[in-house]
Formats: structure tokens, sequence, C-alpha cells
């Protein structure tokens, strides 16, 4: 999407007034389709185990990978046998669904489920059709939960749980939905939602999501690990592919590191030549890009994996909210 109009949607930009009466168009197709599921016109379908729903409703990244990752691992650790599905975004495969393995190639099955694979060890399938993707880790797999990485608007499969996670700081932008706003769904659609998780933000939600860098690991050579601080004071080239690129940058810059940004578009499929800047200075990048550029980057390239914490107990309210639910099947 051209950075200009997403530009727009978080500056008072006279443009959103044009695109005003596309967005009426487009709230009025939401409705009507929503409507037709509650009808049952267009039918829900639901998978015998339980469903947990992880999306957020504006264009861009809000940190939903990172707390796929943590909602996996506390599932675990309560004795459930989770499964991941996605919608492998990135990826062009030329079947459906399609299982997602640690080395699996990110133009087939997208950037974000393999870094999800690698950190939870957990069965993974990428598919347009959710449900698909869900049937197929039943069949192949033992598991007794299932997550939906990004699903909260596909409406065919049914969900037990909603979690949305929005963007502490750019929040709603203009709270227009597309294409003169950010927003997938309006407002409202947040007051029926299960929970709500801030990522970094003013502290309003009820969760607050804190993402913590502290290491930097080489891309080259996997096993060399720096602490982030080894380059504080330094001169560093920072390249971020997602959808919120002055995050990445923003972060880098509070642990001291003087940053020259290079931001791209979200699932970016980086060349050899984006990393080219004819100079020594150290490459840092996040684990999502990362995943794109093992093949030819240089020793002097890193990456700098994140991990989730959450205030407010919500792993226990989520454990309470799963003990009250019955099977489908």
């Amino acid at each position: 999407m051209s950075q200009w109009l997403i530009n727009s949607w978080y500056q008072r930009q006279p443009v959103r007034w044009l695109l005003w009466p596309l967005s009426l168009i487009y709230q009025a197709v939401l409705k009507l389709r929503r409507e037709l599921f509650r009808l049952d016109i267009l039918k829900q379908r639901f998978l015998p185990v339980p469903v947990i729903i992880v999306g957020n409703i504006t264009i861009g990244g809000t940190g939903k990978t990172p707390f796929v990752i943590w909602l996996a691992k506390q599932l675990q650790q309560a004795g459930y046998r989770p499964g991941i599905i996605s919608r492998g975004y990135g990826g062009k495969a030329e079947y459906y669904p399609q299982k997602v393995m640690s080395d699996s190639d990110p133009s087939i099955v997208g950037d974000e489920p393999i870094i999800i694979s690698r950190h939870t060890l957990c069965p993974m399938v990428v598919a347009p059709d959710r449900l698909a993707a869900g049937m197929m880790l039943l069949r192949d797999y033992d598991c007794n939960i299932i997550i939906a990485d990004d699903g909260l608007q596909h409406y065919a499969l049914g969900r037990d749980i909603e979690i949305v996670i929005i963007d502490g700081q750019r929040q709603f932008g203009n709270q227009l939905c597309l294409p003169a706003g950010p927003l997938r769904e309006p407002l409202s659609r947040l007051q029926n939602v299960d929970f709500i998780i801030e990522n970094h933000g003013s502290g309003s939600a009820n969760y607050t999501m804190t993402l913590s860098q502290l290491h930097a690991i080489n891309l080259a050579d996997p096993t060399k690990i720096l602490a982030l601080t080894t380059f504080t004071g330094k001169s560093v080239h920072a390249i971020a592919g997602i959808g919120n690129p002055q995050r990445f940058f923003d972060q880098l810059s509070s642990h001291g590191l003087l940053v020259i940004s290079h931001a791209f578009d979200d699932h970016h499929r980086f060349q050899t030549n984006d990393l080219d800047f004819n100079d020594n200075k150290p490459i840092l990048m996040t684990e999502k890009d990362a995943v794109k550029c093992q093949k030819f980057a240089n020793s002097n390239t890193w990456y700098i994996p994140i991990e989730a914490s959450i205030s407010g107990k919500l792993d226990q309210h989520i454990l309470q909210k799963l003990a009250g639910i019955t099977s489908h099947g």
C-alpha cells in the first residue's frame, strides 16, 4: 500500500475527505457481510477444539507475532497442545494449506509464520481458508486448541475467544475505515471482543504488552550473540520492512544507538543490494526481515529478537475463559 496514503491516516491531511465516500461504501459492505453471517446465509463453521483469534482492527503491524508466541507458550505451560494457523501473508504457495517448518521458504509460507514456528515449536499451517488450515492441523497433529493469527475478520471460522492487539503509539489514526483511514472495521467492533491488549502505549487498556530487545544475533553465525548495548554510541544501519518501521528505529535509539534508518514496505522481499551501503557500519534488522535476508547476509549483519511480556494477569484470565468453553464436536 502506498506510503503516502498510510501517512495520511495518521496526519490530518485533506485527502481523507476525498476518500470518505469510499469508506462509507466499505463500511456498508462490512455490515452486510456480518449480517449475512448472523442470519446464517453465509456459514460460520466451528472446529471441534477451542479457537482463539488474535487480530487487530487496523492495517499495519501492531505486535501480533510476538503476542502469538507468548500466548502459545502460556498455553503449553498450562498443559494445552496448541496448533497455529495463519493467512501466511507475503507467501505465494502453489497450493494450500501449507505446513510451516522452521526452515520453510518465506516466499512460500510468509515471514511471520516461520518466526512463530521457530519460537513455539508448535505445528503450524497457513492458508487463505483458515478453516481448511485448522482441519489439516487436527488431522495431522495432536492439537487440542488452535490459535488463529490475524483472523479477526475471517468470519467463516468460528471462534471462542477474540483478542485484539492495538498500537499504543499510533492508536487508530483518524479513526476512519479504509481507504480514508487505517480501520479494517469500525471502532465499535472493539465492544464485542474478549480481550484488548495495548502495545506500548498509555496503558489505557486493561492489558499492556511490552516488547523487550536485549540482544543482537548474527545472521551469518547465529552462535554469535551480543548484548544490544554493545552498539551503544555507534552508528548503525537499521532496516525494517514491517508495519511500523519507526517503532523499531525508536527502540534502537532508546538504547543509545546512532541510527541510520532505512524503511521498507511491510513484507518487503529483500535483495542483496538492499543491504549494500558501501561502508563497514553494522546492519541491524528485525527478526521478521532476517528470515528473508539470511541467505545473503554478511558477518556484519545482525537481527534483534523481541520478547513480549503482558501485564494484568492476562494468561490467567484466558485460561479461566477457556475453562468455561464447551466442545463443538
